[in-house]
């Protein structure tokens, strides 16, 4: 490692502490490919969700823009785990970024079963995505409460030795609580925030416009929210020594120090480079600026750093 925007993360050298979002880049090679991309400008990139078997995904509409942000239920559409790590894994360059999957499923066997699989492959680590809904339970999200997350990463860790990252989902009672559960039972990170669930309404027709009718918000609108989750969980993540990936809404550098002051050690980014693609250099220079005008060496020092004094 070298460079003020330079850490360890799980035990994975990162170049700087952006961190591509899975659904927002497909398998990696929808944006690798983009003329001014640099391995120097994102530490990881997070794959796009997978489960066991193949899935087509919700019927339309998957996305829609809604004021400072965007509706997406998309429906975990993707061609099934063995697949992604027989056809689309080998065709990533892993000399260029850390590539982290996103394990989904229905039952708690089928998140274990994900994550046996990608065990036996080259991705870094592994981001559980708690918020798929139990169909065992009638629907309910795992991520929902603290006792079902937990007992999805302790089957996920039974099966991997591979960093285990758990997505937090700030649609439940109190995300403090279920982050030490994810912790106690194995997980090596935690992710803070998954979508705010929300809808839309075509007025002329007087029906959702979403076709699963509820979806869940990114972008902007939903940034003061995640940033409030991810200091509410950073003392629990402290006093266990566990990294938090911080996201939801950021676009900017500024946003990203608002991150990391809160108690980040990496920040997401999602529905931000829709629109600004090479977002991550401009993010990464602002922060050295940042960092070079309080004689800052590394961007670890702004981790918990907030003053509440």
């Amino acid at each position: 490692m070298s460079g003020p925007l330079a850490l360890e993360f799980c035990g994975l050298n990162l170049s700087s502490p952006v961190i591509l979002l899975s659904g927002c880049v497909g398998f990696g090679e929808e944006y690798t490919r983009i003329e001014g991309f640099s391995n120097v400008d994102v530490g990881a990139v997070i794959l796009k969700g997978t489960t066991l078997e193949p899935r087509l995904g919700n019927p339309a509409h998957r996305v829609w823009e809604t004021p400072s942000g965007m509706l997406n239920a998309i429906g975990l559409q993707n061609p099934g785990v063995k697949k992604v790590i027989t056809e689309i894994l080998p065709s990533l360059d892993f000399k260029e970024t850390r590539f982290i999957a996103n394990v989904c499923g229905s039952t708690i066997e089928e998140y274990a079963d994900v994550t046996r699989h990608f065990d036996d492959s080259p991705i870094d680590a592994m981001e559980i995505n708690i918020s798929c809904p139990n169909v065992k339970e009638g629907g309910v999200a795992f991520g929902n409460y603290p006792e079902m997350s937990a007992r999805v990463v302790k089957a996920c860790r039974s099966v991997t030795n591979k960093p285990l990252i758990t997505k937090l989902s700030p649609n439940q009672t109190d995300i403090a609580a279920n982050a030490k559960a994810c912790i106690e039972a194995g997980s090596d990170a935690l992710s803070i925030i998954n979508t705010v669930m929300g809808m839309a309404i075509d007025i002329e027709t007087q029906q959702p416009i979403i076709g699963n009718v509820q979806g869940g918000l990114s972008g902007p609108a939903i940034r003061p929210i995640a940033l409030l989750k991810v200091y509410q969980v950073y003392d629990v993540a402290k006093t266990y020594g566990i990294p938090i990936i911080g996201q939801g809404g950021l676009e900017t550098a500024h946003d990203a120090i608002e991150f990391l002051l809160a108690g980040a050690t990496t920040v997401g980014l999602g529905t931000g480079i829709f629109y600004d693609p090479l977002a991550a250099q401009k993010i990464n220079q602002g922060i050295q600026i940042y960092l070079g005008k309080r004689g800052l060496s590394s961007v670890s020092d702004l981790v918990g750093r907030l003053n509440l004094s």
